[in-house]
């Protein structure tokens, strides 16, 4: 094996695991020992499942596999732009099930975007195309009327930087709906997709993977909640075990992390809930990456919502943040945190629907609302982990309240993207996402206990708490009452993104 390719620091697993990767790829003609690609045959799809807990360095393969393959000639197809398809052209792309788990990616050097942004793509106006050609490589430099030298010079300059094409275009001074009249679902196939969180997928979501990637391949935690629906499997439980790469917890990488060390604690059959809740208080007393809480801190809420099972507690939860800012009953505030429960459109507004998920505007997206829009029923939000996150579009805002059956509707668009308050959320939601500070609102665990239930054959609390405290980046608080801090200030939107383009216009009233 090349240990250029491959960094030496890879352990006996992780080491199977990129051997076995490298025949993957090599019988797809990418031969990543010599760094040289050859065109794609003509046999049939490969699957493989990269498998291990939190820990195991699915990460580091991940992102080793991405250099390598761009380091060989691959281009990265990142979903915003494509240009002229080559016949020899080898192409590869890493994707996620949400915008969240996308940005974690992309934090960590990884050119990662979303599922939607790979089965949907921008259909640009054909002036702008020529230049985004231009900025690609595989056009000349053309005249656009409104657009001075010097702005296509910056255009340049971002291209040559971050290789994005909208994040180009809006270096000269345009919009998103200057320059993109549409989406249009994928007809042509890809090549190589390298797939980040697979324990999200669904059946539909793999299946149209495998339409669209003849060479596919999973990294995923066998140890997280499985997709509604699906009977406690995953996708790549059902591949055969010669598809299966498993990998080990890796002590090296994980030794002195207290969360991972409770993460995997959790395996032990013999471990119940009461010496769990031990281990994190043991834990909290040597380390403070792990808190033992007695209460729930508002303040961190805004941005990083509680994690709980029910959601009797997620409507309690988010009516004592919104009652502790003085929010009132028929209004949000700016700064308010909501999550996309999904785009409630009829289907002669396909087209509406395809922009809204273009845009980051998916089922669970973490959202933040900005204000109203000019328009009645319109809401200015900015989508968290989206390259592009700041938009207007027809919302139908929830405030659900304990005890009311119905809830509160604080925007009423007749149509277009419904959303949920975000302070709390379920750990079913909270998948695929991290924080650096996770509130896990542990008698909630302790009710998933009580109840005696399991999921493919684990306690189901224990799948709970495994995802919920995996959501931690740096720092785990286990809330053990329900109490809830006073803010420190009011809420704001001055954490986020200044520099985010302008907004871009959607909803079926905007035509």
């Amino acid at each position: 094996m090349d240990h250029a390719a491959a960094p030496p620091a890879f352990s006996p697993d992780q080491t199977a695991a990129w051997e076995a990767l490298e025949a993957t790829l090599d019988a797809a003609g990418v031969d990543l020992d010599a760094g040289a690609l050859s065109p794609p045959g003509e046999g049939g799809a490969q699957v493989r499942a990269v498998i291990g807990k939190a820990g195991s360095g699915k990460t580091l393969l991940l992102a080793q596999l991405t250099r390598a393959l761009t380091a060989a000639g691959a281009e990265v197809v990142s979903g915003d732009y494509e240009g002229r398809r080559r016949k020899e052209r080898r192409t590869v792309a890493v994707l996620a099930p949400t915008n969240k788990a996308a940005f974690v990616l992309r934090t960590r050097g990884v050119p990662a975007t979303t599922i939607h942004r790979i089965l949907y793509t921008p259909v640009y106006d054909p002036q702008y195309e020529k230049l985004a050609d231009w900025l690609a490589g595989t056009g000349d430099r053309p005249v656009i009327e409104g657009l001075s030298a010097e702005a296509m010079d910056r255009a340049q300059a971002f291209y040559a930087r971050h290789a994005s094409i909208p994040g180009a275009l809006a270096a000269a001074g345009l919009r998103g709906s200057d320059f993109i009249t549409g989406w249009k679902r994928r007809e042509d196939a890809l090549d190589i997709g390298l797939v980040d969180e697979a324990s999200m997928l669904d059946e539909r979501q793999f299946d149209d993977l495998r339409e669209i990637f003849p060479t596919l391949i999973l990294f995923g935690d066998p140890a997280q909640l499985a997709p509604v629906g699906q009977s406690g499997e995953m996708v790549f439980d059902r591949l055969a075990p010669k598809q299966k790469l498993v990998l080990e917890r890796i002590h090296r990488q994980a030794e002195g992390n207290p969360i991972l060390d409770l993460a995997h604690a959790l395996a032990d059959p013999d471990l119940d809930f009461a010496g769990f809740e031990r281990l994190v208080r043991d834990a909290a007393a040597r380390d403070p990456r792990v808190q033992w809480a007695e209460r729930v801190e508002s303040d961190l809420m805004a941005r990083s919502p509680v994690l709980v099972w029910r959601n009797a507690t997620r409507v309690r939860l988010i009516a004592a943040f919104r009652a502790a800012h003085g929010a009132p009953g028929d209004a949000l505030l700016p700064g308010e945190p909501l999550i996309c429960d999904g785009i409630e459109l009829p289907m002669k507004h396909r087209r509406k629907r395809i922009d809204l998920e273009a845009r980051g505007l998916i089922k669970g997206a973490q959202v933040v609302y900005l204000g109203p829009g000019r328009k009645p029923g319109f809401a200015r939000l900015h989508v968290v982990g989206a390259e592009d996150p700041r938009l207007s579009a027809a919302a139908i805002i929830k405030i659900e309240t304990p005890d009311v059956e119905e809830p509160f509707i604080a925007s009423a668009a007749r149509m277009g993207a419904a959303f949920l308050h975000g302070a709390a959320v379920t750990i079913h939601k909270a998948q695929g996402s991290q924080w650096p500070d996770v509130q896990v609102f542990a008698p909630d665990i302790a009710a998933a206990a009580w109840s005696g239930r399991s999921e493919a054959g684990i306690p189901l609390w224990k799948r709970l708490a495994y995802v919920a405290i995996t959501r931690a980046q740096e720092r785990l608080h286990w809330v053990v009452r329900a109490r809830l801090s006073r803010p420190s200030g009011p809420l704001s939107v001055g954490d986020l993104d200044a520099v985010a383009s302008a907004p871009l216009a959607l909803g079926v009233e905007e035509e």
